[in-house]
């Protein structure tokens, strides 16, 4: 039977059909891949860390005396002047009330120094006699050697005498004086609330000891304070400091001197910092995830003039980028592009449609990029976060294509 022409067209449209599926079905498919050009621009490598600010000078005003601080005559916030400004008032300590037994004690005390006191006036009283009739003597006998009656060694013992006898009246005049006081002591113990209140204008006065603001107040309300007791704190808003926790390892890396960028303290723009001091011992810190770590505060001085952050206060919380190392120009590619090959690093570039492994030598690393130093040109597309049906020579497509 021979074919016809019907036959022959479509014979022909199925072997057609056939060579396309087995074609389609037999030919490459480019993998999907995320590109990017390699480009030449500033690189910085940080170390990023929570900080505080703090006021570098913080007074604390206490109270020089035991009494009752009077209510606090500032509040938070108040701006003081220094050796003007009234920022506490303290009352001295009153009598407090004596109960049975320690009134008794101090009635018996108060005898007892009387008594001393009238003996030391009686020795007194003795002592001055004594004084005056070897005066006396004195006298007599300067006349007698005078009118060469008597010795000269006469007159010489009797000088001595007078001398002695002197003395015995100044010590007789202090202990008299001495035994006053203890009377006047034991008699003061016996005073009550009443006799020893203060009056209206015997508070003492604390002024601020620098120009500045409060910062906080130990009780607003009338309290009774003991020596030393902190009453108000003040310090210049204007002088701030930033203290930031880093890991030992981390601060080895850095000296003073360093520049830091302080983000996210609420202002538009980044604050500029400069490293003062590191703190020359580490503390064990347990983390988050509950591991031991040696931290260390570094300190950091804000170079930003006030004015560009009138807000910023005490107490506040900003983030840290600690520059370590930067450069204006680098060669850089993105971490997320590389991977370990063998010792040494390698990258995927995309050459005529196919990705092509080649090693490069990585620099300094920041946060999401490295610098290049061998093995990439600006201008060469690399493939990014290559997955495992990136190989070399595979074919690939840019994602965006798509």
């Amino acid at each position: 039977m021979g074919w016809t022409k019907g036959g022959i067209t479509l014979a022909l449209a199925g072997a057609a059909l056939l060579g396309g599926l087995g074609y389609i079905a037999l030919r490459e498919h480019p993998v999907a891949v995320d590109m990017v050009t390699i480009g030449i621009a500033p690189l910085q490598v940080t170390i990023d860390a929570e900080g505080q600010t703090r006021i570098r000078d913080i007074y604390e005003v206490a109270a020089p005396i035991a009494g009752t601080a009077r209510r606090a005559p500032v509040a938070v916030g108040d701006a003081v002047q220094a050796g003007a400004s009234v920022v506490a008032r303290v009352e001295p300590a009153i009598p407090t009330l004596l109960d049975a037994r320690s009134r008794a004690e101090a009635e018996a005390a108060i005898r007892q120094a009387a008594a001393a006191l009238d003996l030391a006036r009686a020795e007194l009283t003795q002592a001055e006699e004594d004084e005056g009739y070897v005066r006396l003597q004195a006298d007599r006998t300067r006349a007698l050697v005078e009118r060469g009656v008597a010795a000269m060694t006469q007159m010489e013992s009797i000088s001595q005498r007078l001398v002695v006898a002197q003395a015995a009246v100044a010590a007789s005049r202090a202990r008299a004086a001495m035994a006053q006081s203890l009377l006047d002591r034991a008699q003061a113990a016996l005073m009550g609330p009443t006799a020893g209140a203060p009056s209206a204008g015997c508070c003492i006065e604390l002024v601020a000891p620098v120009d500045g603001v409060v910062l906080s107040i130990a009780m607003i309300s009338e309290h009774p304070v003991q020596p030393g007791a902190p009453l108000v704190s003040i310090g210049d808003p204007g002088d701030l400091e930033i203290v930031a926790d880093l890991l030992s390892a981390d601060a080895v890396r850095i000296a003073p001197g360093t520049r830091a960028i302080v983000e996210r303290w609420g202002g538009a723009t980044a604050l500029e910092a400069v490293l003062t001091r590191i703190d020359p011992i580490a503390r064990t810190r347990i983390s988050a995830l509950g591991i031991a770590e040696q931290r260390v505060d570094a300190l950091f001085r804000i170079v930003t003039p006030t004015s560009q952050r009138p807000s910023l206060g005490h107490g506040f919380a900003v983030f840290l980028r600690i520059v370590e190392w930067e450069t204006d120009s680098a060669v850089q590619v993105p971490l997320g592009a590389v991977f370990r090959r063998d010792s040494g690093w390698a990258v995927f570039v995309v050459e005529h449609g196919r990705a092509r492994e080649r090693p490069i030598t990585l620099g300094q690393r920041g946060v999401r990029m490295a610098e290049v130093r061998d093995g990439l040109t600006a201008g060469e597309v690399i493939i990014t976060h290559p997955g495992d049906a990136v190989t070399d020579g595979v074919a690939v497509q840019d994602r965006r294509a798509l």
